[in-house]
């Protein structure tokens, strides 16, 4: 699945928003804040302190658990694919798999729904009146994890990532479609237009030498199932990375969003000048991941930030970017999520956020 022709994407242009994940235990507290700041794109806040259900990993394991695909037990999550009775788990797994593919999409979707107390920023945010707390909206963001991040975090029964066998590899991207489909498909019902970050920062394993088996193909394949399923529901796709990473890989999906960490990775873009140009081109939004999430957000403040940007650009045309493109189709993020800085910390990086958005509006 590659790159194609798509609208372009233009209610995203020049918003800002939020990776996900936040450090707060009080849902409205959390909630003010994404409201106040992002007006134009506000998302559901991941609370992973709230519980560990909330974490990156857990947080999308639920009906694995319950099919007994997963162990949800222990502190590491593991797959049974080494007990007797593993092709009856299987056969229920795609049982259901197959239940969606003939039109008992709903039934199957709410299985692989979030339940209480993994992701209660979700049903917060859902619950939320909208005309009076996000009245200038232009879409709301919701957030998901990458097969491969996630395919990295699980091992398989003989201790080895689950992402490395194809088999469990397909389950896992099964999954995370359906839990794709169900999320842009119940935002949907409270705002018309849903953008979804796929949240891939294992994207940085591939192309390392401890990590030389790993398959472009199979991170691509992966990737373009997930981008699919939100596409076929009616949302906008995007893929978040917060280190330096091989940017060809995502900009030869047929994603609406890429989002970088311009604070502390610009320079691994550079290479991929002429794959950014075509994306672009073909209407796709560059997310600047310009505000900080870690302790240099305590001296950064507006004016380093713009010229944060305004450098960056003149080094993109530099590589041959066209000018006009950067400067338009572009969207605003911190560098990653905020869940590891303290809530005054996170305010600031909500609050720098704010500024820069309606600074480079003018």
């Amino acid at each position: 699945m590659t790159g194609g022709d798509f609208a372009k994407p233009t209610f995203l242009y020049g918003t800002a928003t939020g990776i996900g994940s936040m450090p707060h235990l009080d849902l409205n507290e959390a909630l003010r804040l994404v409201f106040n700041t992002m007006p134009l794109g506000p998302h559901w806040p991941q609370l992973p302190n709230r519980g560990r259900d909330e974490g990156f990993a857990r947080q999308y394991l639920s009906a694995l658990g319950k099919l007994g695909i997963v162990n949800t037990t222990e502190s590491s999550p593991f797959f049974h694919d080494l007990e007797a009775d593993w092709p009856d788990r299987l056969e229920r797994f795609y049982t259901l798999c197959m239940q969606e593919e003939e039109g008992f999409t709903d039934k199957v979707l709410r299985y692989f729904a979030f339940p209480p107390g993994s992701a209660d920023g979700f049903y917060a945010f859902v619950q939320k009146p909208w005309h009076s707390n996000a009245p200038a909206a232009r879409y709301i963001k919701g957030q998901i994890s990458g097969p491969l991040s996630l395919g990295l975090q699980i091992n398989a029964g003989d201790g080895t990532a689950a992402f490395y066998d194809a088999e469990l590899r397909d389950i896992i991207t099964r999954t995370l479609t359906l839990i794709a489909r169900w999320q842009v498909r119940t935002l949907k019902l409270h705002y018309s237009s849903v953008l979804i970050f796929i949240d891939e920062p294992a994207l940085l394993a591939y192309g390392q030498s401890t990590y030389v088996s790993l398959s472009r193909d199979a991170i691509l394949e992966s990737l373009g199932e997930v981008i699919k399923a939100i596409v076929e529901e009616g949302g906008y796709a995007g893929v978040h990375c917060c280190s330096g990473v091989d940017w060809s890989i995502l900009l030869e999906l047929p994603l609406h969003v890429v989002n970088f960490d311009a604070y502390g990775y610009f320079s691994s873009l550079l290479v991929y000048a002429n794959e950014l140009e075509l994306f672009l081109k073909r209407g796709g939004c560059l997310g600047w991941g310009l505000v900080p999430t870690s302790q240099d957000v305590e001296t950064e403040n507006e004016e380093l930030l713009l010229q944060k940007f305004y450098g960056g650009l003149e080094r993109l045309v530099s590589k041959g970017v066209t000018k006009e493109l950067l400067r338009e189709q572009y969207l605003l993020t911190p560098s990653c999520g905020t869940a590891t800085l303290s809530i005054a910390q996170t305010e600031r990086v909500y609050g720098l956020l704010a500024v820069l958005q309606k600074a480079l509006a003018v």
